[in-house]
């Protein structure tokens, strides 16, 4: 089957602000060519043995820089090897069409995930409850349609103007309540302050996974003890190259020593990713 990871920044550097890209100061500068270049990430891929990667973009231009641009970028990259490499776009949460934004993403750029930041684009995965972002139903309404997955930021963020009250995975139970099939992946498991409400909001909910990245494998079983048990509900990521991630290959060999079986470490890495995000059907 493969490992996927399932959490990856292949972003348009270029939209990054200035103090966003300083906290990016630890990656290899050589690094920067895998942007422009989807065969040599590629063959990074293979050198740290990955099969997939899923290429997380998103909306935020207040706080990181991003644009719908993103959209556009992460499209023509993917298809230097759509089966390995998967599209992940954004949108605004106040979108004033979002049912056709989303059929245009899917439809017309192959984007097969949507991420959502709530600290970095300011909002509650929630707010349509209260009305005060009632767009939101929308998007989840028509990813639920599609079976689109959606990527929730949760956890905390050291980026400038992050705004961390947005973090609580708290936020995701409505939504995983009012749209029982929508796919939802809990990024980064609420590390650090929220690790127990996300494995509990995945172990409650069959539509809600725990996705792990961001945190060093070595600690991985002290914010996860129960990491074994909740095997079915875990999928592997690494958030190369954010703040902290240095290389691919040394989180998943990391991960691959840490002291449980064998069955659970092949569907957090290999199996899950495929239940979340299958494999393209073939023409």
């Amino acid at each position: 089957m493969g490992v996927t990871d399932c959490h990856v920044h292949i972003n348009p550097l270029w939209e990054m602000r200035p103090d966003a890209v300083r906290l990016l100061a630890h990656a290899d500068p050589a690094d920067a060519r895998y942007v422009k270049d989807p065969v040599a990430f590629l063959d990074y891929l293979d050198r740290c043995g990955v099969d997939r990667a899923v290429l997380v973009n998103y909306v935020a231009p207040e706080v990181i820089g991003y644009t719908e641009k993103a959209n556009e970028f992460v499209a023509d990259y993917v298809r230097a090897d759509p089966e390995r490499l998967i599209a992940v776009g954004g949108i605004r949460p106040d979108h004033p069409t979002p049912e056709r934004e989303i059929a245009r993403l899917a439809d017309s750029f192959g984007i097969r995930g949507i991420k959502l930041h709530p600290p970095h684009q300011l909002f509650r995965p929630n707010a349509y409850v209260d009305g005060s972002l009632p767009s939101l139903r929308g998007v989840y309404a028509e990813c639920e349609r599609r079976r689109l997955p959606v990527i929730v930021h949760t956890g905390t963020s050291v980026f400038p103007r992050a705004r961390n009250k947005y973090s609580d995975p708290l936020f995701v139970e409505d939504v995983a309540l009012d749209f029982p099939e929508l796919p939802i992946v809990l990024a980064h498991g609420g590390r650090p302050i929220w690790m127990e409400t996300a494995v509990f909001l995945a172990r409650r909910f069959p539509n809600v996974w725990l996705e792990v990245s961001g945190v060093p494998p070595a600690r991985l079983l002290d914010y996860f003890p129960r990491l074994a048990q909740l095997a079915e509900k875990v999928l592997f990521g690494t958030d190369w190259p954010g703040p902290g991630v240095k290389d691919i290959r040394t989180n998943l060999e990391g991960f691959r020593a840490l002291p449980i079986p064998a069955d659970a470490q092949r569907r957090i890495l290999e199996e899950n990713p495929l239940r979340v995000f299958p494999r393209l059907k073939s023409s």
